[in-house]
């Protein structure tokens, strides 16, 4: 549970259909191997230690009471602090029940019954069962008094805030208003599905996307374990379809028709952090159920999957596409509608020849392409001065002209050194104060020339310069509306390299590319050879450290040394650990000193999960500091 994590196994094991001994010497293998790859919770499938397809064997005495004494055998092999549950059927009353026996360093706590019993088509399951109750009721284990009912929770008790569980059996899940909704509600992080679903043809995938809509639903874990190879196939087939899902994300997942173990990492702190943002979702009514304590060992969960290192871009082509394309269709429908708004008939953008101006100008052209407007209106202006390279001066008027805009340009050269004489700077001091001069003029010429067009100033300052200030205030940090200010640079990369790859004008697709291939930088110092001499990366830090740690520490409110953590995994072979934290420093010096930028943000569209806007996602005060979060990354 350390940092948060916690392995999971969702198992299959080989079964002989009515054999309780040797499935229960299979199940107890299954349980040895997990431990040993550090499991804390592991799920079988349903009636696991009979076979879900027994038929009217069910009414037979002799089975039941095998069954009772194979779980009892299951329970005393199983000494670790791992959370077990195994399907079986219990007699209660004098009726039978689908249950899963919950079994824990040893012993066997509680006794869950299965509520919704399907009846129809290929099901039959009344016959022989009884459907559960939710409200705990106390029935005899072979001598033994234990709690049976559904509503009953497992509560790690080793943390403060430790993991809680909740349970059910296949199909309550099917159903409209399913048991784990309740568990949800009374404070289960994760659920838990012993399952014996039958393959028929597209059922996998309906399968897949019922467990990832109910964790997202529910703002869970959720595990799904289901019976396999060795089931009856006399008029079925069991496929041992098992997932692991966290809050709509399927973790892992186990390939048809192979029986095994399949292993996952739940993050508890990631969704706890979105229960927390979430006001619509429910507080923990545990008045409504049972808690029965267990007690996890304290370790360092191993990750068997790495984090993606640009958790704002999608890893996959395909999806990575769509997501581009949709990015492009919200700044644009943002800019559309603000445009049509004040009737503006010009737009105004300041184009340096780098990402961030080129992703803007793209989105613009995108709104005026959509409103039917003349991209003559799109009014783009180069202010060429001290730190200009030949390079991004002849990509910003190639990229104006293959896109059809008004070009302008204005050297601003003499104005900053008349400035300069005014205000008594020396121009040979390149300084914070030569830099902003030139940012503060470039945005003055923007305003007045939009002042004088009728027209709306394009912002292109992107939210990873936003999050770490790496703006001159109010020079390119304002405004009159701000395209880029919910885009990652490590996603505006991808944006621009989307809109190349699908243009079918190769002089533009060249441009683009070559401007991808420029380093980053504000060009406010004189350049070194005819060379940008001022890489902003160098200055504040690699952009993909940067907006991974934005992503972590916004989205989901990791504290530093849970973060350091992941990005040493992620960036593993790219940046060594020292770097990574000497740049996590820098990171939340400046997110925190450099709020009052953030303050005052014109108006921009929000494109995803992470935003800066202090009529939005941050309400942050401007004074706030950065003492405790730097203290912990002192103490990693």
């Amino acid at each position: 549970m350390k940092d948060g994590f916690i392995k999971i196994a969702s198992v299959t094991n080989d079964l002989r259909v009515a054999d309780t001994g040797f499935n229960s010497d299979r199940i107890i293998e299954c349980i040895r191997e997990a431990e040993l790859k550090g499991a804390k919770v592991m799920v079988f499938p349903e009636l696991s230690v009979t076979g879900y397809t027994c038929g009217d064997l069910f009414l037979q005495e002799s089975l039941i009471k095998e069954a009772a004494l194979a779980v009892k055998r299951i329970a005393e092999a199983s000494a670790g602090d791992a959370l077990i549950f195994v399907g079986f059927p219990f007699e209660y009353g004098n009726k039978l029940y689908n249950t899963a026996a919950v079994i824990h360093r040893g012993k066997v706590l509680a006794i869950i019954p299965k509520r919704y019993l399907p009846n129809y088509s290929e099901f039959y399951e009344l016959r022989h069962f009884t459907p559960g109750f939710g409200k705990p009721v106390t029935a005899d284990f072979l001598g033994e008094k234990l709690p049976f009912g559904s509503d009953i929770l497992f509560k790690n008790t080793t943390e403060p805030a430790g993991l809680t569980i909740g349970a059910e059996i296949c199909e309550d899940c099917w159903v409209p208003c399913p048991p784990s909704v309740s568990h949800a509600l009374s404070g289960a992080e994760l659920i838990v599905n012993l399952s014996a679903s039958d393959e028929l043809v597209a059922k996998e995938e309906f399968r897949r996307l019922m467990i990832s809509a109910l964790s997202a639903r529910l703002v869970s874990g959720y595990v799904y374990a289901s019976a396999g190879e060795g089931e009856s196939t006399q008029d079925l087939v069991f496929g041992g379809d098992n997932m692991i899902a966290e809050n709509g994300r399927i973790v892992s997942e186990a390939a048809l028709f192979k029986n095994g173990i399949l292993y996952g990492e739940i993050d508890v702190q990631r969704i706890r952090a979105e229960r927390k943002r979430m006001n619509t979702f429910e507080g923990s009514h545990t008045e409504d159920h049972l808690i029965i304590p267990v007690s996890f060992d304290v370790t360092v969960t191993g990750l068997s999957s790495v984090p993606e290192r640009f958790p704002f871009v999608p890893s996959e082509g395909d999806k990575r596409d769509r997501h581009c394309d949709e990015v492009f269709m919200i700044q644009s429908r943002g800019l559309r509608k603000r445009l049509s708004h004040i009737n503006a008939k010009t737009a105004v953008i300041g184009i340096s020849g780098g990402l961030d101006s080129t992703l803007a100008l793209l989105v613009t052209v995108r709104a005026f392409d959509d409103l039917g407007l003349d991209r003559k209106g799109i009014k783009c202006i180069t202010m060429p001065c001290f730190g200009t390279t030949d390079r991004t001066y002849n990509n910003a008027v190639t990229l104006i002209k293959s896109l059809d805009c008004d070009f302008r340009e204005i050297d601003i050269k003499d104005s900053i050194l008349k400035h300069f004489e005014d205000i008594g700077q020396d121009k040979d001091n390149h300084d914070v104060t030569y830099e902003n001069a030139q940012a503060r003029e470039r945005t003055q010429i923007l305003m007045d020339v939009a002042n004088m067009t009728g027209g709306l100033v394009i912002g292109t300052g992107d939210l990873s310069e936003l999050a770490l200030g790496w703006a001159t205030y109010n020079g390119d940090h304002m405004s009159m509306y701000a395209v880029n200010a919910g885009v990652p640079k490590t996603l505006v990369r991808h944006l621009v390299r989307f809109y190349a790859d699908k243009s079918d004008d190769k002089k533009l697709k060249s441009i683009l590319l070559d401007i991808l291939d420029t380093p980053v930088s504000p060009e406010l110092l004189p350049p070194k050879d005819g060379k940008i001499s001022q890489e902003t990366e160098d200055l504040v830090g690699p952009y993909e450290l940067h907006d991974y740690f934005l992503y972590y520490m916004l989205r989901y409110g990791f504290p530093p040394k849970k973060i350091l953590r992941l990005a040493n995994l992620s960036f593993k072979g790219v940046y060594d650990e020292e770097t990574v934290l000497k740049w996590m420093k820098t990171f939340y010096r400046r997110f925190f000193s450099q709020q009052f930028k953030r303050s005052c943000l014109p108006d921009g569209p929000k494109v995803g999960t992470v935003a800066v806007s202090p009529r939005g996602d941050l309400r942050m005060p401007s004074d706030a500091v950065a003492a405790i979060w730097l203290k912990e990354i002192e103490n990693v």
